[in-house]
């Protein structure tokens, strides 16, 4: 990966981090869901509004390092008006991705790809895929 391309990279997480997407508590009868990486002290909670199989609005609060969060926003901005299995195939495309293997990339991934790199950093995956274990999990929940 190029230098120009990293530098980006970094710009579009910062400014996730900086200028969260979506960073609030959805009411009602929304799911939610708390989940931590004690290796690093990230914590994010969770909320989406899922409506006739499709993520209506998500939203997450929490705190963490600048990967976390930006991945959080990342991931709600993404999942918004996607069918569950359109959420859970990102999920699982996101995951390849951070391990390093192949995945689908004819999906667009928008700022998402902006964390590919991570995937240098072993330390850094939890980090990165915290807020889409979160979204698997609560999804999960809510299809059974």
């Amino acid at each position: 990966m190029s230098s120009n391309l990293d530098a980006l990279y970094r710009q579009v997480i910062m400014d996730h981090y900086k200028n969260p997407r979506n960073r609030g508590v959805l009411a009602d009868d929304s799911v939610t869901v708390n989940l931590n990486n004690p290796t690093c002290g990230d914590r994010i909670q969770l909320t989406m509004k899922v409506e006739d199989g499709i993520v209506r609005d998500a939203k997450f609060e929490g705190e963490g390092c600048s990967i976390s969060m930006s991945s959080a926003s990342m991931m709600t901005q993404t999942i918004k008006g996607k069918k569950i299995e359109e959420a859970m195939q990102l999920a699982s495309v996101f995951s390849n991705m951070m391990q390093g293997k192949e995945y689908d990339d004819s999906l667009d991934l928008g700022d998402i790809e902006a964390l590919q790199g991570v995937s240098k950093f072993p330390a850094r995956i939890k980090c990165a895929t915290l807020a889409w274990k979160a979204m698997e999990k609560g999804l999960n929940e809510q299809q059974q």
